[in-house]
This record gives structure tokens, C-alpha cells and sequence, in this order.
């Protein structure tokens, strides 16, 4: 399908049909909005791929390491969030991919996995973020993956699939997202679009700043709509971060993100909603990379932390906390403590390891970079069967673990007791906590479609602004 044919997609509805809007009273929350237009501002915070044993595991580390709880926990410790467990089922799945589950909060309805705020009967859905940008308030996206990637584009996009990224970067322009920050350079630069198009030019002639390192950010961001993007596809893991200095000075955190966008966009006087993920965390899990994982899930940890300063002695702001979906299931299993605290000293992702080897990669060199990756010395035979894997070689009875994130989470199983149950993600009810006006209404257990109607109530967004009117059929 050519560009401009899926923008005719996109205006006009594969059938011809009429942009329509959310059906936001068409359902009921849980439990009903008290506090319906007390929310100024809404931060929801996603750990993608966060099956629970990411967040128990994360909290042991910290205590274990650092002597106190995650922020997450500590919050449910002290007895300060509402908690609940939430269904994250597509339309078409038991088991949602980012699309659709970013979708069902960003336009209230469940949509087919893959799709962005496209119904299963071609209905277009407008998304949340134009919503409150149509109310007065200021908008953004904070992520360590591409910007252009499912999560985010599940609360300000409209596309066939989530895999159109050059689509969805303009539209972004079009829907003039106040701020958007992460990965993605391939989608916006003019040598790496299918289409030549220079849209950082676009960018900047549309009234945005243009950022591509943490050193042009400065300590705070312009008055004008900002576009920060600092690397070509996802943002680097965490372990990485750390451990690389180059990418300590260019590559702002997670955290860091986060901090300037509330800066920015609390000076509106009509408020905000921005959107954060920590989008490794998912990567991490479909790659069976124990230290990936965890070091990322502190990382959105450090995220909360924000928001919390954000939030101090005012009440006039709904934070949501939550993920989308679990992913491989990682758990932390019998054995010593001293097993686990190893991943303290992790070094780098499998991403990096993978960077350095290749199907003539031996034995030996296999093991050397396993060691500086990790500080672990593995056997023959675990080198081997990473090997094998890489020359295309490898046997396992099961047909999902024989690739090479299966592998390499089975080697550092052995030395850390951490296991997973596949690579992929799966159908649990998720965790979900949250605090400020709105929160009343997601307690016990809820559907993921709840979360929309609770913003947007919380915010007292009146329903004339729920439909896209004439501003994508000009």
C-alpha cells in the first residue's frame, strides 16, 4: 500500500465510512468516577512487558543491594496507590501485543493485535492525546523505544499497523504532540525513510526543537513543541547505559526524559496527560536477558520516583502505573542467594553480546565475551550450545526454545537461578496502581478499556470534544 494511499486510508475508512469517536459512555468502570473533572493532569507510566516477577525481582535487587524497596512496592507498603489486577485481552487475542493494548486505554475500545486505534469493523477511534489537546491541554510521549513504536502510538495515532513508523512519525507532526522523546532516528531521517523525506525539516518548520543527544537538551526544554531522538532504533538498555560512557553523555535516562517533559508540560495552566514507557523492559523479556530485565525495570522504577516528586502536596493530578502485558514469565527460582546477586554484577545486555558474535564465532570467543559480559565463566558445553545456535544447529525438543534468547537465558539460568517459561508474551491479569482524582474507580479487578473512560472522566473532558469533527477528512 503506497504513503498517500494508507493517509486516504486513514481519512476516509477502508469501507468508506465516517470518523466517528470513542463511544465513551457506551461501558462502565468497575467502580464510577467521584471525582470526575479533578484530574488537571494525567501521567500513566507503563512498564512494557512486565510480568510480576520483573517487579518482585527488581524490589529484591534494591533491597538486596541498595537496603530499601522499589518505589513501586513501597507505595503498596505504605498503602498510598489503589491496586487492582487488570484484563489486557485483544479483540482478536487472549494474548494482546502493545498495539492493541495501548489502544484499549488510548480510545477505550479493544481493537485486533497490530492495528492503532483502528476497529475490527474498520471504526476509527480518536485517541486520547488529541482528546486533551482539544480540551486545552498539553500533550506528550516519553519512551525508550522508538517513539514511533506501539505503545506510544496507541495514545496519539491512527494506523493500520503498528509496524507503519514513517506513518505514524508524521502524523505526530499533523496532531502536534507537545512533546515526544526516544528512539527512532530511522523513521525521521531523510537517508534512512523509504520515502527520502527529511522530516526532522518538517519538524522544525512545523515550530519544534529538534534534540538527537542529552548535551543539546540542556537542563530544560524550550517553550516551543520538542522532539527528541537519540539513537536510530530503541533506546540502548539500561546495563548498557551504565556501563558505556559515550552513552552516559549522550543518551538521557528514562528518568531524566521524564523530569523535563512534567517540567514543560505543567506550565499549560489548563494542564497536561503524557504518556512514559519503559519499552525494554519487554525486549528484554523476549530475549530471556535476566540482567536486561532488571536493570530496566529499575529504571522505570526511578520513573515512578518522578512522578512522585510531581505529585507531592498537590491533588490535582491521576497517576497510572501498570503494564501491558506479561512477557516469558521470568521468576527468580530455588537456590542460593548469592545465584542472584551475580546479576549485580552484569556488564551488558545479550543485545550486546550479540553484537559481538556471529555463526564463526568458537567456543572460546563465545566464553570470552559471555565473561565480560556478565563476569561469569560458563562451560564448554553452554558455549557450545550457544554455538550451535548461532550456526543455525541447535535442537531442542520444544520448538520455542531453540532460539538463541532461549539459550542464552538457559546458560545464565544455571549460574543465576532466574528461568522463563518462553519468549513471548502471555495472557496474565497484569499489576495495576494508581493515585490521585480518578484512582477511586480501579480497585479489585479491571478491564482495560476501564482506563480510558476513568482519564478522561478524571478530567472532566466534555464529550464534544471525543470526535475528530473535520480535522482529518480536510
Amino acid at each position: 500500500m503506497s504513503y498517500q494511499s494508507r493517509r486516504d486510508f486513514i481519512k476516509t475508512g477502508a469501507l468508506g465510512s465516517l470518523l466517528i469517536g470513542t463511544g465513551m459512555f457506551a461501558g462502565k468502570a468497575c467502580t464510577p468516577v467521584n471525582q470526575r473533572g479533578k484530574a488537571k493532569n494525567v501521567i500513566f507510566l507503563v512498564s512494557d512487558g512486565m510480568s510480576v516477577g520483573a517487579l518482585t525481582m527488581a524490589d529484591q535487587m534494591l533491597r538486596r543491594r541498595d537496603g530499601r524497596p522499589s518505589n513501586w512496592i513501597r507505595l503498596l507498603e505504605e498503602k498510598r496507590v489503589r491496586q487492582a489486577n487488570m484484563d489486557m485481552e485483544a479483540a482478536n487475542a487472549i494474548v494482546t501485543d502493545s498495539a492493541a493494548a495501548s489502544c484499549s486505554w488510548g480510545c477505550g475500545h479493544r481493537v485486533n493485535t497490530g492495528s492503532v486505534n483502528i476497529g475490527v469493523n474498520n471504526e476509527i477511534y480518536k485517541p486520547i492525546l488529541p482528546i486533551f489537546r482539544d480540551a486545552g491541554r498539553s500533550t506528550g510521549l516519553v519512551t525508550t523505544a522508538e517513539i514511533t513504536h506501539a505503545t506510544p502510538a496507541g495514545f496519539a495515532a491512527n494506523m493500520e499497523s503498528r509496524n507503519m513508523g514513517e506513518e505514524i512519525a508524521v502524523q505526530y507532526l499533523e496532531r502536534r504532540i507537545d512533546v515526544l522523546m526516544g528512539g527512532g532516528d530511522r523513521h525521521y531521517h531523510p537517508e534512512k525513510r523509504s520515502d527520502q523525506k527529511d522530516l526532522y525539516s518538517d519538524y522544525i518548520e512545523g515550530g519544534y526543537t529538534l534534540a538527537k543527544s542529552k548535551q543539546e537538551i540542556g537542563s530544560v526544554l524550550p517553550d516551543t513543541p520538542f522532539l527528541g531522538v537519540f539513537d536510530h532504533g530503541h533506546v540502548p538498555y539500561t546495563i548498557d547505559h551504565i556501563h558505556i560512557p559515550e552513552l552516559l553523555e549522550t543518551v538521557p535516562t528514562l528518568a531524566e526524559m521524564t523530569k523535563l517533559a512534567i517540567e514543560k508540560l505543567s506550565k499549560n495552566p489548563e494542564g497536561f496527560i503524557l504518556q512514559v514507557e519503559g519499552a525494554r523492559v519487554d525486549h528484554a523479556a523476549h530475549g530471556n536477558d535476566p540482567a536486561g530485565l532488571i536493570y530496566d525495570q529499575i529504571a522505570f522504577d526511578e520513573t515512578i520516583k518522578v512522578a512522585l516528586d510531581f505529585t507531592e502536596n498537590r491533588d490535582d493530578t491521576l497517576v497510572i502505573i501498570t503494564t501491558d502485558h506479561g512477557n516469558a514469565n521470568p521468576g527468580l527460582s530455588s537456590g542460593s542467594n548469592a545465584n542472584f546477586d551475580k546479576i549485580h554484577h552484569f556488564k551488558h545486555s545479550s543485545e550486546w553480546v550479540g553484537r559481538q558474535l556471529n555463526e564463526t564465532s568458537t567456543v572460546s570467543r563465545i566464553k570470552e565475551v559471555m565473561e565480560e559480559a556478565t563476569r561469569l565463566q560458563i562451560s564448554d558445553i553452554e558455549a557450545g550450545a550457544l554455538r550451535d545456535v548461532l550456526r543455525g544447529d541447535y535442537i531442542h525438543v520444544a520448538s520455542r526454545r531453540r532460539g538463541r534468547a532461549s539459550v542464552y537465558g538457559e546458560i545464565l539460568s544455571n549460574h543465576t537461578n532466574i528461568t522463563w517459561s518462553s519468549t513471548s508474551h502471555t495472557s496474565d491479569y497484569v499489576e495495576l496502581a494508581s493515585y490521585g482524582p480518578g484512582s477511586e474507580a480501579l480497585e479489585g479487578f479491571v478491564k482495560n478499556t476501564d482506563l480510558f473512560k476513568v482519564m478522561v472522566e478524571s478530567a472532566g473532558i466534555e464529550e464534544q470534544f471525543l470526535t475528530f469533527q473535520d480535522e482529518m477528512a480536510a
